[in-house]
């Protein structure tokens, strides 16, 4: 609390006359009552400003001192724990001559995969298309079965990293190396980017739809039934294995294999391929990873139009099944609203920033109009801005050209949430 000033002269100036008046001693010059009283003040207000002055130097301290990469242990413990029962549950299948585990297991994987590249990823990352809520609830227990986050956690921080790709505030930043963006993200502490980021990222969307927050609410519920104990009873029961193939083949042999599946589009995707539609970004194309993923490997694409519900240029399904699964599904009416790029656009895009590799810029080159750009001549483009990165359809800072040259197939009059 600040000294009283006013107070505090009035009380001395009162004093030195009333002792004036008694004649036992004589008044105080008023400069001396008035320096007495300042310096008082000065005195009672001296102290209160070093705790302001101690309190600004450590938010200064804080500020300037650099971010250092803290592990989390127990995270290293549990994949440590989780990659050797993989490789034991590996070792079963040829030691009890297991093979038929192996249909249980692709066909889980499968099913897993499904609810990371068509349910979390394309449909409620991106916005790509939009989906009824049978389908939701599906691809809900499926994205469960994959066990990578609740849908809403795995969303936001699948926007962070369209929107700040390859800075601090992308969680798996794949300028600090193949493999902290393969995996050592989720062994260390978030940068404090990551976490301010994130916090700017629009999720209203997500928390609209009852499907998404009642899996978030009711996770730990829900996850360990899908990932783990029906991988498990299912071959238990319906095929006779042992519980011990089941358990450490069927559920955690299954489990490392989703999980790295994923994690080569955070990383392969962003180190090893062509970028034929902007050389500007990390992202690759690659066909390897397209198989392994069901079709996520085409990452150079995806990251430049990433509100294209196929993540690719073409609608191919040889690599792509999540497309074909999208196709179908929106053929028996349960998806909708799905969105791609025109033809024009992507062309347009390839001349401007790609690398050369893709075919229209081959025969542009060819004849002789305007040769494939380089490096130099892209690298100060408006669209290497962070400014204008987005993570999909509903992003604020997408562009209108960009919504104007967006294919929609299957449009439906916009409405709630079923």
């Amino acid at each position: 609390m600040a000294p009283n000033i006013i107070g505090s002269t009035f009380i001395l100036a009162e004093t030195a006359i009333a002792d004036a008046n008694n004649n036992k001693m004589a008044a105080p010059p008023a400069s001396s009552v008035k320096q007495s009283a300042v310096k008082k003040v000065a005195v009672a207000a001296a102290p209160a400003a070093k705790p302001a002055e101690k309190t600004d130097a450590k938010s200064a301290a804080q500020a300037e001192k650099p971010y250092q990469m803290e592990i989390v242990w127990h995270n290293v413990l549990l994949f440590i724990i989780l990659h050797s029962f993989a490789l034991y549950g590996l070792f079963l299948i040829f030691a009890e001559s297991a093979y038929m585990e192996l249909f249980v297991i692709y066909f889980t994987t499968f099913l897993g995969g499904l609810g990371i590249t068509a349910g979390v990823h394309r449909l409620w990352s991106h916005k790509a298309y939009k989906a009824k809520l049978p389908l939701r609830i599906f691809l809900m227990l499926c994205q469960s079965l994959a066990f990578q986050n609740c849908i809403w956690e795995w969303t936001r921080d699948h926007r962070v990293h369209h929107k700040f790709t390859d800075t601090h505030a992308d969680p798996h930043n794949s300028r600090r190396g193949f493999f902290f963006a393969h995996m050592g993200w989720l062994m260390c502490k978030k940068h404090p980017d990551v976490t301010s980021k994130g916090k700017q990222i629009d999720m209203t969307d997500i928390e609209q739809d009852p499907v998404v927050m009642f899996q978030k609410k009711y996770y730990f519920f829900v996850m360990p039934i899908c990932c783990f104990v029906l991988p498990m009873l299912f071959p238990y029961y319906m095929m006779g294995s042992s519980l011990r193939v089941c358990f450490f083949s069927c559920s955690m042999l299954r489990y490392a294999i989703s999980l790295h599946g994923t994690w080569l589009v955070n990383s392969a995707a962003h180190f090893y391929g062509m970028k034929p539609y902007d050389v500007n970004v990390s992202a690759v194309n690659t066909k390897v990873v397209s198989t392994i993923t069901f079709g996520e490997g085409w990452h150079n694409y995806h990251h430049v139009f990433p509100w294209d519900y196929k993540a690719a240029e073409l609608g191919t399904y040889n690599y792509n099944w999540t497309t074909a699964f999208i196709d179908m599904m929106a053929k028996i009416g349960q998806a909708y609203d799905l969105k791609s790029v025109s033809q024009e656009m992507v062309y347009k895009r390839v001349l401007r920033t790609g690398d050369g590799s893709h075919i229209a810029a081959l025969l542009d080159a060819n004849n002789n109009t305007t040769a494939a750009p380089t490096n130099e001549l892209v690298m100060h483009l408006d669209h290497d801005k962070e400014d204008n990165a987005i993570w999909g359809w509903d992003d604020k800072d997408i562009s209108e050209e960009d919504r104007k040259g967006a294919n929609i197939v299957n449009n439906v009059t916009e409405r709630k949430l079923e």
